[in-house]
């Protein structure tokens, strides 16, 4: 089994979901803060480089739910400029192996070619997006933080 670094935010239950699902598949996580990381253009791109744009970005994020922040509308520097500043913008998790392969999201196929994950039958394709009731933020943080 590999040992992964998690970047999450914590408290978003989401998260939770998803690092239940890998500790299940045996396999151990180093929890990182994703909204605390030291992140620069360098090491923030190292994840995200390979996908398009708009694929960078956490989209129930307050900024972006409310047409604040529009992601089809950036261009690379643009979007990673808006992430360093803003890291609650950046779709999560984001997961690093050993080995140094990283990957984005938490779309189960994806998980299983990255990691192997055996979900259960029945696990949604896509474990992303917040899992709070709606009208309330996602996981335990302040008011205002999704």
């Amino acid at each position: 089994m590999a040992t992964i670094h998690f970047y999450e935010k914590p408290g978003c239950a989401g998260n939770a979901r998803q690092r239940a699902l890998l500790q299940a598949a045996g396999h151990t996580l180093v929890r990182r803060d994703l909204l605390s990381e030291p992140w620069t253009a360098e090491s923030l791109l190292g994840f995200l480089a390979p996908l398009p744009v708009p694929r960078w970005f956490n989209l129930a994020a307050p900024r972006i739910k409310n047409g604040e922040v529009v992601p089809d509308r950036l261009d690379a520097a643009q979007a990673l400029s808006a992430l360093l500043a803003e890291p609650l913008l950046i779709r999560r998790p984001l997961m690093q192996r050993e080995d140094g392969a990283r990957l984005v999201g938490f779309d189960v196929a994806e998980v299983e070619r990255f990691v192997g994950l055996q979900a259960p039958a029945g696990t949604a394709a896509s474990l992303e997006g917040c899992a709070a009731a709606p009208g309330t933020t996602c996981g335990t943080e302040a008011p205002g933080q999704a």
